[in-house]
């Protein structure tokens, strides 16, 4: 695939690939917590974009991919128990509001993405470290490769998660195949049958499941599948839906919410160490 990569304007200010045989595109706004706010693929828009949300400065995203990090999902209070110390750190991290590096890869059709610390983050997160995301637009898949590195002189405590958004036509005319039988409600942390949370999509669900190495996104109106490949330890699924909104979220995630304070999946980096993580979208 022959790809080009450039700085756009409009409709706002954005990075984009472009596959030029192909015609599939993706748009990333690296200064708004590297998301990925739109991704074309066979004449098809995946992605759900709320662009009148995002034009209106503070209110957190409601679409594109945004990226978790240090902690998916909430805490107590916001309150993050570390060193001797508490921390204020809000829901899904501070990854998703900061600005990260691109850098295209040539020859590779796909970008790098990159953030490192700062004296910003250690306010809220006392420790040194990197991230690099490589980007891969495929023939009909996105495909992320992730590294984090803990340059700290102690033990990194850390989850991670990438938080899409997919467009559907109906709620009511969606199904989600290939979840574990039962999953943890979000809305009242009790466990709970992952069928009767399914057929409350229209009503709004938020649940978390797993581990699975494939699940699948099927929208019965147009007949489009998306299927999250993802692999150890980013084998957490998290379905979300905000009706009356067309989207369903499928994430990734390594670890549930408040892992940092239970310690349940909980990702420890050694001084020096990375970790590699790994998920796939793909659309058929």
């Amino acid at each position: 695939m022959a790809t080009i990569f450039s700085k756009k304007e409009l409709p706002y200010n954005h990075w984009e690939l472009l596959d030029i045989d192909l015609g599939n595109r993706l748009r990333i706004v690296p200064e708004c917590g590297g998301l990925i706010t739109e991704w074309q693929c066979n004449g098809m828009e995946i992605l759900y974009f709320d662009f009148e949300r995002f034009s209106q400065k503070g209110k957190s995203v409601r679409g594109g991919i945004p990226i978790l990090f240090p902690i998916c999902g909430n805490l107590p209070g916001n309150c993050l128990p570390l060193a001797n110390k508490n921390f204020i750190l809000k829901q899904h991290g501070f990854a998703r509001d900061s600005d990260w590096q691109i850098k295209f890869i040539d020859g590779q059709n796909g970008f790098l993405l990159s953030l490192f610390d700062s004296e910003l983050t250690r306010s809220v997160y006392p420790y040194f470290f990197n991230i690099a995301i490589k980007v891969t637009l495929e023939k009909n898949a996105l495909d992320f490769k992730i590294n984090i590195e803990n340059r700290s002189q102690e033990k990194m405590p850390f989850s991670f998660g990438l938080h899409p958004y997919f467009n559907v036509m109906d709620l009511g005319k969606t199904e989600i195949l290939a979840l574990p039988s039962t999953c943890i409600n979000h809305l009242n942390s009790m466990e709970s049958d992952t069928d009767n949370q399914l057929a409350d999509l229209m009503k709004g669900v938020d649940f978390i499941c797993g581990p699975s190495k494939v699940v699948t996104l099927q929208d019965l109106l147009n007949g489009r599948r998306i299927s999250l490949q993802h692999q150890e330890p980013m084998d957490l699924t998290v379905v979300w839906t905000d009706p009356p909104r067309k989207m369903v979220c499928l994430e990734a995630w390594t670890s549930p919410r408040e892992s940092l304070i239970t310690g349940e999946r909980t990702l420890l980096l050694e001084p020096g160490a990375q970790q590699m993580l790994q998920c796939r979208f793909l659309v058929d």
